[in-house]
């Protein structure tokens, strides 16, 4: 007698769907669905997307039809269509400017001063919060220490400037003691560390936050597999916390190489002339005076051209090695 089942192996066999090589057993690949029909699906996140949307693209897209000033003998009383093509004459005229050269070593000084100090101080400080016991008092430091980050630049100069300024609390508090003032704010030797310090106070515990996200996604049952194999705190932090966040400090790496150039305006104009501009002149400062102030719009409309090429070519290149070790980086092959 023939089992039921054994019957109805063949017809079940012949409605399987084809596989896309022509061999059946496996269902076929699921259509796309429509832009229209996806649009209407989660049109509540689309709405909420698209003020984000438009501010890109009237802050960030649309002003980079601008870069054509760079090659035109720009006058604004007569706009772009008027002014003169006059090829890479400005980019030649910058590139003989001394200044230019003096502001390009200056970035890439004060780049380096804050990729080596401000990249790891956010990890560093998310790794201290996060080892804290209390998530009441793990709360309150993450909130005060973040507050910073909305303060102006123009505040945190004049709080600087009470503390490590000729009359700040420093210099007082030793010519109290008996010895001579200090004036950390005027001095071009130490602005470099002057300039890093006021980075790291200011925005360590906004950047922290990406990291505290990135170290509640560990599991936590890994910790407790480790400790139960006698693992102490550095092991697992070596072995099991480091490896967790990796994928985002290296994000975060590539984006910051992308950035590497600006190193921040209105820090560095409001203390451009207390130290002086061969100390403090930036390639963002540069652009700013010999366009908006000098008048000279091509010249700085070419630097600030050149500052977006070397910015996404160092995106890149920070891509494909983190692609090489095996990230994702910002954006996938």
């Amino acid at each position: 007698m023939t089992d039921p089942a054994t019957k109805q192996q063949p017809r079940a066999a012949a409605a399987a769907p084809a596989r896309a090589d022509g061999r059946a057993g496996a269902p076929a690949p699921p259509r796309g669905k429509s832009l229209g029909r996806r649009i209407r699906e989660n049109w509540v996140m689309f709405a909420l997307m698209t003020p984000g949307v438009l501010f890109l693209l009237i802050f960030f897209y649309v002003p980079m039809l601008g870069n054509v000033v760079a090659f035109q003998d720009y006058q604004p009383f007569i706009g772009f269509k008027e002014s003169p093509l006059i090829g890479f004459a400005n980019f030649q005229e910058l590139f003989a400017d001394p200044a230019f050269w003096e502001s390009v070593r200056n970035t890439l000084g004060f780049a380096f001063l804050q990729l080596l100090f401000f990249f790891p101080a956010p990890l560093a400080l998310a790794l201290l919060v996060n080892s804290l016991v209390s998530s009441r008092v793990k709360k309150f430091v993450q909130s005060i220490v973040y507050l910073p980050h909305f303060i102006s630049w123009v505040l945190v100069v004049a709080l600087f400037q009470q503390v490590l300024g000729g009359a700040g609390l420093v210099s007082n508090f030793l010519r109290d003691h008996g010895h001579s003032g200090l004036d950390v704010m005027t001095d071009p030797s130490t602005f470099p560390l002057l300039i890093t310090a006021q980075v790291v106070w200011k925005d360590i515990g906004w950047a922290m936050i990406i990291y505290l996200a990135a170290l509640a996604n560990v599991d936590q049952s890994l910790y407790e597999s480790a400790a139960v194999d006698g693992a102490g705190r550095w092991r697992r932090m070596w072995h099991i916390t480091l490896p967790g966040v990796r994928s985002v400090t290296v994000m975060l790496l590539v984006l910051r190489l992308g950035d590497v150039l600006s190193v921040g305006f209105e820090q560095f104009l409001l203390q451009r002339d207390a130290v002086g501009a061969r100390a403090a002149e930036v390639l963002d400062t540069y652009v700013f005076y010999h366009g908006v102030v000098y008048g000279d719009w091509g010249v700085g409309a070419a630097a600030g051209l050149i500052k977006g090429v070397v910015g996404a070519l160092a995106i890149w290149g920070a891509n494909r090695i983190a692609h090489a070790f095996g990230e994702q980086g910002v954006y996938s092959k």
